[in-house]
């Protein structure tokens, strides 16, 4: 067929020729997608926050003002599958709000189906919205019967801003959607602040409204409806006392402005940046600083005094250009957290416990890209306590516990660091299970007294587990191999600690930013090696026995009274050649503790922009990244964490990775 009707429809043809109008809906439907994504999630944290405190009228309101703003803007891009769920669910709140209604289980169920189900109606847009569990199939919402609400008249006055159009507002849609909450009896235009033809500017907007509207809405859901032009409109919306005709003349009342609060995403004023442009942005930072260092050495180099005052000016510049850009890449942790709350709600009722999430400090901020890598480990780590460390509301009674299972998630900033923390008060890891297994896996000597630490780390084994028998979230340590490695592939730690019958804590330590740290640049024979500055302690000489005739490559000694141990970089590493005469010892904080790394050389704080290593070397271990110096020359990033493992696992007399290179 070649009629016009399937040329229009044809996706090459539209693509090769977009019409002004197909370019500004394909805009709107781009914002619209990043509005709805808020909505959904405001939306569900609100239900779930009822279902918890079904007195809570703040999360009542709250999750209405959401389902309302998302019908609002489908109702104008004339998404009208959108706008029937969102009206269902819409009608089901508040019918709740007037008390018409009583939360039940069951309306609560119908509520998050229905949340569901617009979920995937906004994904079928063409842009999938991130859920932390898949949803089934569900049947929509459906609304309460009808209440014979009264009918109210309303007059309103809509004063448009000049740019309303430039930005993109058409108020026409606005008026045309109130029709949905009642009838729009009359609509006049005042044209008293249009000027002469000569001096009219065609792109502005110079027209007023008034309006007069039949609805049962409350008056807050009338001014939802122009919560988007809140920049750009000032409304005065005003009851009438009796039913009024189409053409009853109306005195002008004082315009007030919409509240700064009509809709939970307009509390703070914000840009939307596309990701990229970000990611791009920090990219030209971190040659920025390269070059920098560059040009900081060259200066030194030619000891001019006007040259290195003018690179250290530059020098400040970079670095507050540097935490500019990597405060962009920064957000809230708690956007993660909170999809946690619908899968502790969901897998609790589906394993048959009594589970309450707590969420604490969800303003912690880390880089974007951390936060989205860390959803699956958290994943991971949240199921293992909801099916293996939590108990039943019985065995919990039975042990002197109250009912209802606690899970806890919690972000501390410490340093340049965030400690994430995944804690439950069940029933502890069973120290002589986990042992008996490794015994017969081969892992621990049948003699062997292990401490508790040692016992704990046997977890992240792969493919270890105490699980009797394999379920989709069979028990601890299914995976946590698979953990460890996600969390190191961030340059973070993680560590394990547990009370029998009382519970058990993960604990993640992870840098702010995966991209520009401040590093402690250190050499060992002709290779730089960069230390993260946040984890070195201090630098002292290297003690006298391990000046003469050392060959170990790992070891122990006396610091100030404590045992420290230690590695030999030059040694663990396989670099040859003769030994300077004079080393030092870094000592860094790893997560089990304070470890010695002996190095040939101390050359100072360095600005590291971390680079991956290519195919051929992400298998080297203890090795988290490279970084171009000032010079050209390359440097390699440590991994602290595996240096401390590698540290620890040597003086225990286990094999030492490392060998002379062939």
């Amino acid at each position: 067929m070649t009629s016009a009707s399937s040329s229009r429809a044809d996706p090459a043809v539209t693509a090769n020729d977009p019409s002004p109008d197909d370019e500004i809906m394909a805009a709107a439907r781009v914002a619209f997608m990043d509005e709805a994504l808020d909505m959904l999630r405001l939306l569900e944290q609100g239900l779930l926050r009822m279902e918890q405190a079904p007195r809570d009228h703040d999360a009542l309101h709250g999750a209405f003002r959401a389902a309302h703003t998302l019908k609002g803007a489908a109702g104008m891009l004339g998404l009208d599958a959108v706008v029937r769920q969102t009206h269902a669910l819409e009608s089901t709140l508040d019918a709740l709000r007037e008390g018409e209604l009583v939360l039940t289980d069951e309306t609560m169920a119908e509520l998050l189906h229905g949340s569901d189900e617009l979920a995937q109606q906004v994904s079928a847009l063409g842009q999938p919205v991130r859920r932390a569990t898949a949803s089934a199939p569900v049947a929509p919402v459906t609304p309460p019967a009808p209440v014979a609400d009264l009918e109210r008249h309303w007059h309103l006055c809509l004063r448009m801003g000049e740019d309303a159009l430039r930005h993109g507002l058409d108020p026409l849609s606005f008026i045309r959607y109130l029709d949905t909450l009642g009838r729009v009896q009359s609509v006049r235009t005042s044209h008293d602040r249009l000027t002469p033809l000569q001096a009219l500017d065609p792109e502005g907007c110079w027209l007023d409204f008034e309006i007069d509207l039949v609805t049962t809405a409350p008056r807050e859901a009338i001014a939802d409806v122009f919560g988007f032009l809140q920049d750009d409109c000032e409304l005065a919306l005003e009851p009438m006392p009796d039913p009024a005709p189409a053409l009853l003349p109306v005195t002008e009342p004082t315009p007030e402005p919409i509240a700064e609060t009509a809709t939970p995403t307009e509390e703070v004023r914000f840009i939307r940046v596309r990701a990229d442009k970000l990611d791009r942005l920090v990219d030209l930072i971190g040659e920025l600083v390269t070059a920098e260092s560059g040009a900081r050495s060259a200066a030194r180099e030619a000891r001019s005094p006007r040259c290195i005052e003018a690179s250290e000016r530059v020098h400040d510049l970079v670095q507050s250009a540097r935490d500019g850009a990597l405060g962009l890449r920064m957000v809230p942790i708690g956007q993660t957290f909170s999809r946690f709350q619908r899968v502790v709600r969901d897998l609790g009722k589906s394993l048959g416990k009594d589970i309450a999430l707590q969420v604490l400090g969800g303003d912690t901020e880390l880089d974007r890209v951390m936060v989205e890598a860390l959803a699956d480990p958290l994943m991971h780590l949240v199921r293992n306590s909801l099916d293996h460390g939590l108990e039943s509301a019985e065995e919990r009674l039975a042990h002197g516990k109250p009912a209802r299972g606690q899970l806890r998630l919690e972000a501390t900033q410490e340093a340049g660091n965030v400690i994430i923390e995944v804690a439950d008060d069940g029933r502890g890891l069973d120290r002589d299970r986990i042992l008996a297994k490794a015994v017969r896996c081969g892992l621990v000597a049948p003699d062997a007294t292990p401490d508790d630490d040692q016992v704990h780390e046997l977890l992240f084994e792969p493919g270890f587990s105490t699980a009797e028998q394999v379920t989709d979230l069979s028990g601890r340590g299914v995976g946590m191999d698979v953990v460890r490695r996600q969390v190191e592939s961030l340059r973070g730690q993680i560590t394990l600690s547990s009370t029998r019958g009382q519970g058990t804590t993960v604990r993640i330590r992870l840098p702010l930013t995966l991209a520009i740290i401040d590093g402690f640049l250190t050499r060992v024979a002709e290779v730089g090696y960069v230390l993260p500055l946040d984890i070195v302690a201090e630098c002292i000489e290297t003690p006298a026995h391990l000046r003469t005739g050392h060959s170990a490559s790992s070891g122990c000694f006396d610091l100030r009274g404590q045992v420290l141990p230690y590695l030999d970089l030059r040694a663990c590493f396989g670099h040859g050649g003769e030994r300077p005469a004079r080393q030092s010892l870094v000592v860094v904080r790893g997560v089990t503790g304070r470890i010695g790394l002996l190095v040939d050389r101390l050359l100072g704080e360095h600005q590291t922009v971390i680079k991956p290593l290519g195919p051929l070397f992400r298998h080297l271990p203890c090795i988290a990244g490279s970084t171009i110096l000032g010079h050209g020359e390359v440097a390699l990033i440590l991994d602290v964490g595996a240096l401390t493992r590698l540290c620890i696992d040597s003086v225990r007399q286990r094999p030492v990775f490392a060998s002379e290179p062939s």
